[in-house]
């Protein structure tokens, strides 16, 4: 089986070496890909925006499977495109992607599945911003005022804030833009991603992890793609995955195939896991960057395998997923300046050790390597434990060289203290 990966970033690096594990799959082809999926896959440059410019390659390459790792071509129906072309296709057609791609459609569903998440209230005039508003955040209660672009954001247009000046004004931006703006009722507890492939209603969860969207220890700062993951979870019993995957995933999924557009791909759940059980913060349509790096490298059974049986009607029949002990932590290596306008073009040294799987990179006609983005690399450990994995993965991080660089030095250390619990 010859697959053909879409996507830049670290998660289709993980997706790859994880597919090349796979003694079902004879090759690999990434589009466009960076200077880390370039060793392993045959890279094309294509623009993963257009359908057609995608079946094309998939048709040149003789591909069995495309996996459509970013969200913008999903939302955008390549999908689509890509099974009426008569290729097998792993991520959800447009109206499916729905889901990720406009907040209002999942509450929706949500609403609709009897499915727990925050309240919320969709602005769409200035005029009635400030009224709004007044109906949430620390004006009635609640600990901050959750501010979100309607629309995809790259994980960067959510504010979470206690200072009402600045959730208006993020707000009011958005508003500015042409932006519907989706006001939430801030949900307490610690965050869980849980990552389910599906096909219709037919759910397989994989391993449970946490991310870190700030771009600072403690949580502090602007939110970004997201500064690191870990998996599994120490502090999250089973039963409350699999109350998860009952009360959540499977309700949603089958909502879906009653409106008429069945979910087939990575339902990711984004869930907050309160003092009266779960809630849903979002619905991603798509692997999440940077869990994704974590949970895959724990997968023992074929990725391939798993990923063509959700895209070909035959995940009904796939065997019980097997997972490697201990835990898997991912740190992510970001340029000077990220959020904000990342510096580029600078050498990096320490990106081909074991564990680094490259985001924002490309190479240089003098066969260096050099950051293009914000999210450079991300390092993942491994361990018996979460306190190895975490040792791992920064030990490999520290050894990155990359001028005026940073990233978290927390990422799973609450968990490894004890901290949290539910």
């Amino acid at each position: 089986m010859h697959v053909l990966v879409i996507g830049s970033g670290a998660r289709e690096h993980a997706l790859l070496l994880a597919l090349k594990r796979d003694p079902q799959v004879s090759g690999l082809s990434v589009a466009p890909g960076n200077a880390g999926t370039a060793r392993i896959a045959d890279q094309h440059d294509v623009d993963v925006s257009s359908a057609d410019a995608v079946v094309a390659l998939a048709r040149k390459v003789g591909a069995d499977l495309v996996v459509i790792g970013p969200e913008v071509p999903l939302v955008l129906g390549v999908a689509d495109a890509v099974r009426a072309a008569g290729i097998a296709c792993f991520g959800p057609g447009k109206d499916a992607a729905r889901i990720e791609g406009s907040k209002a459609f999942a509450k929706d569903v949500m609403t609709a599945a009897g499915v727990r998440t925050a309240t919320s209230e969709i602005v769409d005039n200035p005029g009635h911003l400030d009224a709004a508003l007044g109906r949430f955040g620390p004006a009635v209660g609640q600990r901050a005022w959750v501010v979100k672009d309607d629309g995809l954001a790259a994980g960067k247009g959510v504010v979470v804030t206690d200072d009402r000046a600045a959730a208006r004004a993020h707000a009011a931006g958005l508003l500015d833009d042409g932006h519907p703006v989706l006001l939430e009722s801030f949900l307490d507890g610690p965050e869980v991603s849980l990552f389910c492939v599906v096909d219709g209603e037919t759910v397989i969860p994989l391993l449970p992890a946490q991310d870190f969207k700030r771009v600072g220890d403690g949580d502090t700062g602007p939110n970004t793609g997201g500064m690191g993951a870990y998996a599994p979870l120490p502090w999250l019993p089973d039963e409350i995955t699999r109350q998860i995957v009952d009360d959540v995933v499977k309700p949603v999924a089958a909502e879906m195939v009653r409106r008429g557009c069945p979910f087939s791909g990575l339902l990711y759940a984004g869930l907050a896991i309160t003092s009266a059980g779960p809630a849903v913060v979002e619905f991603n349509c798509r692997f999440g960057d940077p869990e994704t790096q974590s949970v895959l490298a724990l997968l023992e059974s074929p990725l391939g395998e798993l990923l063509h049986a959700a895209a070909t009607g035959t995940l009904d029949r796939v065997e019980p997923l097997r997972w490697r002990p201990g835990s898997a932590v991912t740190v992510v290596v970001a340029a000077e300046n990220y959020p904000g306008r990342p510096r580029v073009g600078d050498v990096i040294t320490g990106a081909d050790a074991d564990g680094v799987l490259h985001a924002g990179t490309a190479r240089r006609d003098d066969g260096a390597v050099v950051s293009s983005g914000g999210r450079v690399l991300a390092v993942v450990g491994t361990g018996p434990d979460l306190t190895a994995a975490r040792a791992s993965a920064y030990a490999t991080a520290g050894a990155v060289r990359l001028p005026g660089s940073h990233f978290r030095s927390d990422i799973g250390l609450r968990a490894e203290r004890g901290e949290i619990s539910v």
